[in-house]
């Protein structure tokens, strides 16, 4: 944004707050940045991505089974998405937010936003099938558990606890990238990290890449489900994922920045 900008929005009648404008910069450059990436760039963010997420499955397998207890097992799977912010790599997951304002903003066009998407994704996954085949070789005494878990997921029937469980994932997600962005420490950041993947993991929310990498591992190790069947699980995930952090935290944060976004939007037409 710039200073003639912020000058504006000085004088409002109705100023915006400066932790919200200076959150909502941090946004809209990153968005941007991260947009604008080449193919290999994004593919290397996203594989990174995926590297890093399947750690933390590793976590989750080793404490649930030392502990049965899903509360504690997400608490260490937490590890997966610390890594992630510190790393700067990229989740599929959390491109509901940043990349999404900066196209609101007019830094980048709905072409760009569905590369990243695509590229990220598919990325994310080859990522976490490579690590989770490693998993399963180097530690064979979590076949079972990775198979026990999986079977969760994947044999849930498409109904309204199913749906609703990937909206919450989805929400939080978003919002802990929300956290994340309103703030310039890494311990705050880190600590968001925590919070959400506490959440996700360990109250078993529908997470189409955490859970994907789950089955993936679950499948190296011989599970009683296929690639289909996986697949019949994802879609319908991935898209209530993307409709909970779109609808319930971005568009809420957009409409709270419209002024924002309106001189966004003529800077980058000038």
């Amino acid at each position: 944004m710039t200073q003639s900008a912020r000058e504006e929005l000085g004088d409002s009648d109705a100023p915006i707050e400066d932790q919200v404008v200076e959150a909502f910069d941090r946004i809209v450059s990153e968005g941007a940045q991260r947009l604008h990436r080449s193919w290999p760039e994004m593919f290397a963010t996203g594989l990174s991505g995926g590297f890093e997420i399947a750690t933390g499955l590793l976590a989750l397998l080793a404490v649930y089974a030392a502990t049965g207890s899903d509360l504690l097992a997400g608490l260490a799977f937490s590890v997966g998405f610390v890594a992630l912010v510190l790393a700067r790599s990229e989740l599929f997951t959390e491109g509901f937010l940043v990349p999404v304002t900066a196209v609101a903003a007019g830094r980048a066009n709905l072409g760009q936003l569905g590369k990243l998407w695509l590229g990220t994704l598919v990325a994310n996954l080859i990522g976490g099938w490579l690590v989770t085949w490693l998993v399963v070789r180097a530690f064979p005494d979590l076949r079972s558990t990775a198979t026990e878990l999986a079977v969760h997921f994947i044999d849930a029937p498409l109904d309204l606890t199913s749906i609703s469980l990937a909206v919450l994932a989805g929400m939080t997600i978003t919002l802990m990238t929300r956290m994340q962005h309103g703030t310039t420490s890494d311990g705050v950041k880190v600590a968001a990290a925590v919070v959400g993947g506490f959440l996700i993991t360990g109250l078993q929310m529908f997470h189409s890449v955490v859970e994907s990498l789950l089955a993936f591992a679950a499948l190296h190790a011989g599970a009683p489900f296929g690639y289909a069947d996986w697949l019949a699980w994802f879609w319908y995930v991935a898209l209530f994922n993307l409709l909970g952090g779109l609808v319930a935290v971005t568009l809420t944060r957009l409409v709270r920045s419209k002024e924002l976004i309106q001189r966004e939007r003529a800077d980058a037409a000038s």
